[in-house]
């Protein structure tokens, strides 16, 4: 057998769909196998695999053992003359196996090899051609150094910036995102060492590689897309401190006692000046906004609260007590900058109506407790409700200001220009789709894939004309089709058309997602087809307010609902479980055969099965409601099953 294809997913299924069709048409004149480790998904990942790829050979680990053991388990089994370690966010050209394969047969001296790298949108990854992590090339990488000199052959030894990315160049150390390997080079010096869980496990091999004599090649013949999320992984501590820990598993390998000491000192001054940039960038983005958000409603009902005293409650001299300005006036504040933030009125997807959602929940909140409270603690309702006009008025005229000023992003997108580059039937599917997840467009134009388009056809033009419609129409978005246009073609005309203000996608052939650069990390760039996960950032937010917004209800009218409901005791335990998070008013059906699947959801009180009038309780029946409910989820669900379930809540 030519080549083994070895690939580890977690929890990416739409990108690994995308990466086994891509590879599949790449290998067609090649004697190939396809090995698919997971480590433990919950995404359906494995169920995909076994269901519309039965000829790959899939190893379903129990739980995360990390890149390097999961690589292993691969090629242990392997049969290939060749090992291709292989991503599942990677899009492959119908060229970027059989070129590869052509070159590493021709250079017997080549023990591994790795190809052209870009991202969604064509821009070139520097991370496809690396050099040795010496401490100062890494210094000067993790600081940032590199870039404020580039291209430098001094500063940028990292990613060897000095060398023409369009060459064929021997390099130190290639990425384990498209790793093309002689099986018998890794029989010679050994397979990934298991001691690096993430990253840095590619270093580790290329450099043993070099060592067993063999060169490794940089091969930009051929190009493939990697989706990466580079923008928003790399910026992650989660990343600076796993790829930190690598680096002290490779120095503590290959360098002196001494040298190894350096490089540790460095890095963790790398670690400590990465850390402080990502918490300055959390502070001024995250926390900025809130809190002036804060002061302002704050302000505004330190004024309200000055006129009305003295137009109204005190209209001959006096005023309200301290503690009310002191305290009370703070915690109204807080409770609506805590609602907005329950809300989205933070999140990058913000729009006006969250800002109102926010602090009408607030105000409710406010209202109940006011209602609880003494005689002698309960100040001004006028006041509460001035306030939360004033703060909707505030809120949304700070968002209006900084989105015309352009200071900092506020989440307030404009509508999309989008063009579909298919066939008027995949467009047509493609439009829905974007439908389906509400996707504000502003206009949608279909791009023929063909050359000389008909006149009576509806599209704007064909491939040639693209650069001319994005400027003309001020495009934004491109989604390229996948069935009416080759995986090659599409590398292709993305490279071409690379642009940092252009985003490119791809819908795969009776794929349920549109795929882009960001999807990886950011669901809000990932669209589906007619599906509403629970696992959906947003939906898990809808539902954690109405758990709240439903124990301040039953917690009210906690006197009446004793008399009905079963177990009362372990009732009123139940709604503290749910005020504090411990659990969820409704659930899944607990069930063995999706236990795993479905570990996202906290336990519930009720069941799903409980709204369900005659429901029998058999196990494909339990299943089905439950795949049913996490993967079509709307918070009328919730309130279907508690008007069902009243009684149960004791439960």
């Amino acid at each position: 057998m030519k080549l083994s294809i070895i690939i580890v997913n977690y929890n990416v299924k739409h990108f690994l769909k995308q990466c086994l069709n891509s590879s599949l048409l790449a290998a067609r004149s090649i004697q190939y196998e396809i090995i698919c480790i997971d480590n433990n998904s919950i995404d359906g990942s494995t169920e995909m695999i076994e269901n519309e790829y039965p000829n790959i050979q899939l190893i379903k680990n129990k739980n995360n053992v990390g890149f390097s053991k999961a690589c292993n388990q691969g090629i242990k089994i392997s049969k290939g003359e060749y090992i291709l370690i292989l991503n599942p966010d990677t899009v492959l050209k119908s060229d970027s196996l059989s070129k590869p394969l052509q070159f590493m047969d021709e250079h017997a001296e080549a023990g591994s090899l790795g190809v052209k790298m870009v991202d969604g949108n064509g821009k070139y990854l520097p991370e496809s051609k690396r050099g040795l992590p010496t401490p100062a090339a890494a210094f000067y990488k993790m600081t940032g150094i590199s870039k404020v000199f580039y291209p430098s052959k001094t500063f940028g030894k990292y990613h060897l910036d000095h060398l023409d990315k369009n060459e064929i160049h021997e390099v130190h150390v290639l990425t384990g995102a498209f790793m093309l390997i002689r099986k018998s080079a890794l029989e010679k010096i050994g397979l990934f060492d298991e001691e690096y869980f993430m990253y840095g496990e590619d270093i580790d091999l290329s450099h043993r590689i070099i060592l067993g004599r063999y060169k490794n090649y940089y091969y930009p013949k051929t190009s493939i897309i990697h989706y990466k999320g580079e923008s928003t992984k790399k910026e992650s501590m989660n990343y600076v401190f796993n790829f930190y820990k690598a680096m002290l598993i490779f120095a503590k390998k290959y360098h002196s006692k001494q040298n190894a000491y350096l490089f540790s000192l460095l890095i963790k001054l790398a670690i400590f000046f990465r850390a402080f940039l990502a918490i300055t960038n959390r502070l001024t983005s995250k926390i900025l906004l809130p809190l002036l958000d804060l002061g302002i409603i704050i302000l505004g009902l330190y004024q309200i609260t000055g006129i009305w005293a003295q137009q109204i409650t005190y209209p001959n001299g006096g005023s309200y007590p301290d503690i009310f300005y002191q305290l009370v006036i703070p915690i109204y504040g807080i409770i609506w900058i805590v609602a907005n933030f329950l809300s989205g009125s933070y999140e990058k997807t913000y729009k006006p109506k969250n800002v109102l959602i926010g602090i009408l929940s607030g105000t409710t909140f406010i209202l109940l407790a006011y209602s609880l409270l003494p005689e002698s603690s309960r100040f001004s309702r006028s006041i509460i409700l001035l306030g939360s006009l004033w703060g909707i008025f505030s809120l949304l005229i700070i968002r209006w200001i900084f989105k015309i000023l352009g200071w900092f992003k506020t989440g307030m997108t404009d509508s999309k220009r989008i063009l579909i580059i298919g066939q008027s039937s995949e467009a047509e599917r493609v439009t829905n789709i974007l439908q389906q997840n509400k996707i504000k467009t502003s206009f949608i134009g279909q791009i023929s894939p063909n050359q000389n388009v008909p006149d009576h056809s509806n599209s704007l033009g064909d491939l040639s004309q693209i650069p001319k419609l994005i400027q003309s129409l001020n495009i934004q978005e491109l989604i390229f089709c996948s069935k009416d246009l080759s995986y090659q073609k599409i590398i292709t005309e993305v490279i071409k058309l690379q642009s940092s203000s252009l985003v490119c996608k791809i819908a795969p052939e009776d794929g349920i997602a549109i795929i882009g650069s960001n999807s990886i990390t950011s669901t809000e760039d990932l669209y589906f087809q007619k599906i509403n996960s629970i696992g959906n950032y947003v939906n898990k937010r809808k539902k954690r307010i109405l758990d709240l917004f439903i124990s301040i209800i039953l917690l009210l009218s906690l006197p009446i609902n004793l008399f009905f409901i079963q177990n009362p005791f372990r009732y009123i335990k139940n709604i503290f479980r749910v005020l504090f998070g411990y659990k969820t008013w409704v659930s899944y059906h607990p069930n063995e055969m999706n236990k795993q699947e479905f570990v996202n959801l906290k336990d519930g009180i009720l069941f799903i099965t409980d709204g369900i009038k005659g429901f029998q309780n058999q196990a494909d029946s339990i299943n089905q409601a439950n795949i049913n409910y996490i993967k079509n989820y709307n918070i009328y669900k919730d309130l279907h099953v508690l008007y069902y379930g009243y009684k149960k809540l004791g439960r």
